[in-house]
């Protein structure tokens, strides 16, 4: 979790407080399909964990101001990861610090002797960040847990905390996960710069530090877990997240994790931080969630939002290496109207087929043969996504928002998949080989264009789909 400047405001001065000024869910730049809180500031995603048919999404967050600032944990629940019910706030700032960043696992062994009744307990790992508020002057850095036992309708601060004193500087973010073969526990923490720390505990309470690892282009906000390679059978990889996304593959022998295939980036957007998987999902699943962060929202009652979530698959890639493929989870399709379908389209410079179209909502899937064209691409309420094709077809890449990548034609076609909200935009190429997440503000009176230049194109299938909010019934 980044630290900034500090905001700190008392409680009788929380003009913001959901309580006080219930959110319509309908304002202009609310996003209709991911998720934002009903008022005040959000930053990272924490805790994200599945028990008992509901995903909980904790999240970095102002009750009392559209600033960062008051780091509390708020609190979510879904039964599907799209449509999200705000509840209270579950971790408020205490003496030791204002609560910053961590993560969340069902304790499925009791391990943690928290277990009351038949309720697995829920157990919260978070940073009390020391200094950053009057009533915690004076404290370092510390990581704390906080545990449920009752499902994750409440929480309950663990009286012996910290479990883990303050390493180095501002040492950070916890994530912890199972590792079978030890049967202990995991935790991966930020430290300083691009140094993490691996820890290890029996019980979620006790932590010993048995490696530090160095990794470039990442810088905190550590995610750490363990995928199978889709088109290698029996086969699986642990990877290593940082807070950009970038990632690398590796394994773990014994304890120590061995780090295979350096930096990769999962999406080459502009808005995508402090990323985080679910834990304990069912059917061995991965799913990733981010904030969009800084997006802008003049005149909203809240600030920033987060991704849709995005569905990893681990597959072996070329000679030697692996890499992450990244789409919107299947759930988001529940949000689809009926589409706007067409096919064995030719595009022409100058004309637009989706002329007299309107909506600020869409799930645009598109398979297109550039043909002769130099772009090919949207115009979607002022924002521009531009397939860009040199004269032999190579070095292909995908344009916007002052970012650029690239993506090959597969058989001489591009498929691109693009979500559209009312202030964000998320662009994935080909079968989510590439993903490219966006945060924008509309132009007034901008409408949608599928355009090309340069020559003519073949739209070979488009389906435009209306989305419903997930905020009404």
């Amino acid at each position: 979790m980044t630290r900034r400047t500090l905001l700190h405001l008392p409680i009788a001065a929380a003009g913001l407080a959901a309580a006080e000024s219930p959110a319509r869910y309908d304002e202009k730049l609310r996003p209709q399909f991911h998720f934002s809180p009903a008022t005040g500031w959000t930053n990272d995603p924490n805790g994200l964990v599945f028990y008992k048919g509901q995903y909980h999404l904790f999240f970095q967050h102002n009750p009392f101001d559209v600033k960062w600032g008051n780091m509390t944990w708020g609190h979510a629940v879904s039964t599907d990861m799209v449509h999200w019910k705000q509840g209270d706030n579950v971790l408020l700032p205490d003496k030791l610090g204002t609560m910053f960043s961590g993560s969340a696992v069902v304790d499925w062994t009791n391990s943690s002797g928290f277990q009351t009744g038949e309720d697995k307990p829920i157990v919260l790992f978070y940073t009390a960040a020391g200094g950053t508020s009057p009533e915690s002057k004076g404290q370092p850095f510390t990581q704390c847990i906080a545990y449920s036992s009752d499902g994750g309708k409440t929480f309950t601060k663990y009286a012996g905390n910290p479990v883990v004193p303050n390493i180095v500087g501002e040492n950070r973010d916890p994530k912890v996960v199972w590792h079978a073969p030890t049967r202990r526990w995991v935790m991966v923490l930020f430290l300083d710069g691009n140094t993490y720390g691996f820890l290890t505990s029996p019980d979620l309470k006790k932590w010993t530090l048995f490696q530090k690892i160095s990794i470039p282009k990442t810088s905190e906000c550590p995610d750490f877990f363990e995928m199978p390679v889709e088109n290698e059978p029996g086969v699986s990889k642990w990877v290593f997240t940082g807070a950009n996304g970038n990632y690398l593959v590796g394994s773990v022998d014994g304890r120590r994790f061995e780090p295979e295939v350096m930096t990769q980036a999962v999406q080459e957007g502009a808005n995508y931080y402090a990323v985080q998987t679910f834990s304990d999902l069912p059917g061995n699943r991965r799913v990733q969630m981010s904030w969009m962060s800084g997006g802008q929202y003049p005149g909203m009652p809240f600030n920033q939002q987060m991704s849709v979530p995005y569905e990893f698959r681990l597959r072996k890639h070329g000679y030697a290496s692996y890499k992450i493929f990244a789409t919107p989870i299947r759930e988001v399709e529940a949000l689809r109207g009926t589409p706007k379908t067409w096919s064995d389209v030719a595009l022409k410079p100058g004309e637009n087929p989706l002329a007299g179209i309107a909506g600020d909502g869409w799930d645009i899937v598109a398979e297109i043969d550039p043909g002769s064209a130099r772009e090919v691409g949207f115009r979607l309420r002022g924002r521009t996504v531009t397939y860009r094709s040199n004269e032999k077809g190579r070095n292909n890449t995908l344009e916007t928002g002052g970012k650029s990548a690239p993506l090959a034609l597969n058989a001489g076609r591009v498929k691109l998949r693009i979500l559209l909200d009312r202030s964000s935009i998320e662009i994935f190429g080909n079968d989510g080989e590439l993903a490219m997440p966006f945060c924008f503000i509309p132009e007034d009176g901008a409408g949608l264009e599928l355009l090309t230049t340069g020559g003519e194109a073949k739209v070979v299938s488009l389906k435009m789909y209306p989305m419903t909010s997930i905020w009404r019934a």
